[in-house]
């Protein structure tokens, strides 16, 4: 049973991602500690006691296609509709909306909770709060009207419709048209896969955003324009009308995440409606749809991030019971009689550190981007910086904590033993479900290019220089503490962010040359790097914090570990992102 550890992720948004500061200084309004805590409560007993019971029936039922309607597995309708009554959907949305109005910081550690309960159903969230962002961007105030305060509630769902049979990542190459009407709206022809929750009965009704193309559109992605087309035609007065003219015409059979039924989506082929199209209506200006529809990814990807830490913290809960009920040979040095529980063996021992360390880091990875985007907004004097690091962070949220979330699943199965391998165990299911996350949402790869190309690059290297500065301190500050429990901690620190800094002087020159190939092959190790840096400074964060109250012995010991073991990695990765400009000769020849 999956049980939300409410104190880490509250002393990790407090402590180390900077949400205890913000609010001495009151840059989140009213809020205090104590809310927090009493919300963190809350959000952990649902998913623990009401989400979690129905993971594995998602699993093995899945959503299904039955006479046209997507059927959601048993209970599931009533989790969404119990989830939304608890007013969660709405919590960091504007209260001009119908929202809460609350810190970012706190909606996506509550997305921890629902994707660590059960990743398939903490999917439909992710897609409805992405929509409302966008529509709050973009949207004109008709639209606004109509649909905002039902996607806030969640009663009605929203979902993000980008890919076609021929265009993946590649966006520019989709085909769907959009057709102009003299009242203003357009119709949409055209075919949608990987719709995530793409149709169900839960919801009263389902919002869509659509990337397509008009017929005088310029050509790829400057001719893309955004379109919102509801399952239900939506009247004057806000209720439902006639049936729009798309249906769900199959669900795609996936490898994990059984209960989010994900759709092939038919718009305008005449089955519903009195004309053929689907009714649909501009969201932003013509052929400007892309950046319109990144509002909504630049979310969806620091949710995603959050669905690598959430499984990664199932995951290493269930490693470590399992390691503790599970006797098997003699530990070295036990003086018990009989078989040792396996968590006493060094080995296992070692996978379980990793799990919990890159399980901490990635949660303080993510749960810092997500302050970074509060205070964009929330610290005017400084909103240029916020905004800078939001962007810095959001590709090594998505990517670092995506494969970790692989990794740890993956290991989780390996401290299982041969019972990890068997489905009853529940270790297989979170490995299935794990995969998923570094592909969508922008491949893993892609946020490297992104990382590199993009966000590396801004103020010409700057913003990055700067917070390499900052990580410098936080090793300095372990130094200064002269706290025998951190070891070498601040040695393996300054090591590891001297490596960053190399690394990313050694881009932006290849950059500034023109050498792009040359940086981008090592972009993917980069990433890693960054985030491996990242997780060992902010374990080291956390200690300090906790030190400083007289405590921390097990946080330090944590930190520790990853410093000793998992930095080392660092020196041979920034050979890699060296050695990468090689390898594109070396490529050429042994794949031709």
């Amino acid at each position: 049973m999956y049980k939300a550890p409410v104190e880490e992720i509250a002393f990790t948004l407090k402590h180390v991602a900077g949400m205890g500061q913000a609010i001495e200084e009151g840059r989140l309004g009213e809020l205090s500690g104590d809310v927090v805590d009493a919300i963190l409560t809350e959000a952990g007993r649902f998913a623990g006691d009401v989400m979690e019971p129905l993971a594995a029936i998602g699993d093995r039922q899945g959503a299904k296609l039955v006479d046209g309607k997507v059927v959601l597995p048993d209970g599931w309708e009533k989790l969404y509709r119990d989830w939304i009554a608890g007013g969660w959907n709405g919590l960091s949305a504007p209260e001009e909306f119908g929202g809460q109005g609350l810190p970012h910081m706190l909606n996506i550690a509550t997305l921890e909770m629902w994707n660590s309960a059960s990743m398939a159903f903490g999917l439909a969230p992710t897609l409805t709060m992405g929509a409302v962002e966008a529509l709050i961007a973009h949207g004109s105030e008709d639209l606004k009207r109509k649909y905002l305060a039902k996607l806030v509630s969640g009663e009605w769902a929203g979902t993000m419709n980008l890919t076609e049979p021929h265009a993946g990542s590649d966006v520019g190459a989709l085909r769907t048209r959009a057709e102009r009407r003299d009242d203003g709206t357009y119709r949409l022809f055209g075919q949608k896969i990987f719709i995530t929750w793409g149709d169900h009965e839960a919801a009263e009704n389902i919002v869509h955003f659509v990337l397509a193309r008009l017929p005088d559109a310029p050509a790829g992605t400057r001719g893309i324009s955004l379109f919102l087309v509801p399952k239900f035609l939506v009247k004057d007065d806000g209720s439902l009308g006639s049936r729009n003219d798309y249906f769900a015409h199959s669900l795609e059979h996936k490898l994990g995440i059984h209960g989010s039924p994900t759709c092939t989506i038919i718009y305008g082929d005449g089955k519903y409606g009195a004309e053929k199209g689907a009714v649909a209506w501009l969201v932003g200006e013509e052929n400007k749809g892309l950046a319109c529809m990144f509002t909504m990814m630049n979310n969806a990807r620091l949710a995603v991030g959050i669905q690598g830490v959430a499984i990664a913290e199932a995951a290493t809960q269930k490693a470590i019971a399992y390691a503790k009920e599970r006797t098997q040979g003699r530990a070295p040095g036990t003086t018990s009689a009989g078989m040792s529980p396996i968590i006493e063996h060094p080995d296992i021992a070692r996978m379980l550190l990793t799990m919990k360390a890159l399980t901490q880091g990635s949660r303080a990875i993510c749960y810092a981007c997500a302050e970074a985007i509060d205070m964009s907004h929330r610290d005017p004097a400084r909103a240029r910086h916020w905004q800078e690091r939001a962007a810095l962070l959001t590709p090594i949220a998505k990517s670092f904590s995506t494969d970790a979330g692989v990794d740890v699943a993956s290991l989780g199965i390996q401290v299982h033993g041969g019972m990890g391998f068997i489905e009853e165990t529940g270790a297989a299911r979170l490995l299935r479900d794990a995969r998923i996350a570094p592909i969508y949402e922008g491949t893993n790869g892609i946020q490297a290019i992104d990382l590199v190309t993009r966000k590396l690059t801004i103020t010409n290297g700057d913003h990055v220089r700067g917070f390499t500065h900052e990580l410098r301190e936080i090793a300095d500050a372990v130094a200064r503490s002269n706290l025998d429990g951190f070891g070498e901690t601040a040695e393996r620190l300054y090591a590891a962010v001297t490596d960053l800094e190399a690394a990313s002087e050694w881009l932006l020159v290849r950059q500034a040359e023109g050498r792009v190939a040359e940086a981008l092959a090592g972009a993917t190790p980069y990433q890693r790097l960054f985030g491996l840096v990242l997780t060992g400074c902010y374990l080291a964060k956390g200690g300090l914090a906790e030190a400083s109250e007289g405590e921390g012995e097990k946080r330090i010991a944590l930190c520790r570990f990853a410093a000793e073991n998992m930095l080392a990695e660092t020196t041979a990765l920034t050979d890699r992102i060296v050695a990468g400009a090689s390898s594109l000769e070396a490529a050429r020849i042994a794949l031709a």
